[in-house]
């Protein structure tokens, strides 16, 4: 099992940049492994199927990381979430967290792991509510602009970039910050996950899902740096 401390991090993000496996458990020779959350209510955790894959793809190719492309499908209440240093979270609908899952999910934060949610549309209200589950103390805020997950490797100075349109609204990228630490990064009006999947899914411009796939290496830049 992955420690998820904070020199685990550092040390996973040495093994990715120098393309070497610095943990056990990955037969295929990548350093690091990346989860998609699985959660109840009904809404569609396995939407954007196609964005980790590529997301991984990208990094391997542009930083020399060394990423298992392969998507690993995580149970939020289960003992396999501490496996992953990045955990993505998406989906259109109902999120529901019982209590179990709440304080299985704080307690992987608390101990290094990270969050990103992606909004892929209509999950907004439901997310909000279920993650004061797992932080009552904490609210989401966001991230000034220049936050370090907007500046490298790439430089985004105006914030997050507009992906789909959704209602219009100018992207936000907000954050839950326990004792100092960026803990779930949570990117709304913007839909990252959808602009990293296969180039035919969306139709995307490519430059538009180019800036999403580089805004997605950003984060996981910032998550394996801190």
């Amino acid at each position: 099992m992955w420690a998820i401390q904070r020199i685990s991090r550092a040390l996973a993000f040495s093994a990715i940049m120098i393309g070497m496996s610095a943990f056990t458990g990955h037969p295929t020779g990548y350093s690091v492994k990346l989860g998609r959350l699985k959660y109840s209510g009904g809404g569609d955790w396995y939407s954007s199927k196609t964005a980790l894959g590529n997301l991984a793809k990208f990094c391997n190719t542009r930083l020399a990381m060394s990423i298992d492309p392969v998507e690993n499908i995580v149970d939020i209440g289960g003992p396999d979430l501490f496996n992953y240093p990045y955990v993505f979270m998406t989906g259109h609908g109902n999120v529901v967290f019982s209590d179990a899952d709440a304080g299985n999910l704080r307690k992987y934060l608390e101990s290094g792991g990270f969050l990103h949610i992606c909004d892929n549309y209509g999950m907004d209200k439901f997310v909000r509510t279920q993650m004061k589950k797992v932080f009552p103390e904490l609210e989401f805020k966001e991230l000034p602009h220049r936050h370090p997950i907007y500046s490298a490797p790439f430089l985004f100075n105006t914030g997050l970039p507009k992906i789909h349109q959704h209602d219009g609204k100018s992207p936000q990228g907000f954050g839950l910050i326990h004792k100092g630490r960026l803990v779930c990064f949570y990117d709304y009006e913007c839909d990252l996950g959808n602009g990293w999947e296969d180039p035919e899914v969306h139709n995307d411009p490519e430059p538009t899902r180019q800036k999403a796939l580089q805004m997605g290496a950003n984060i996981l830049h910032y998550v394996f740096r801190n």
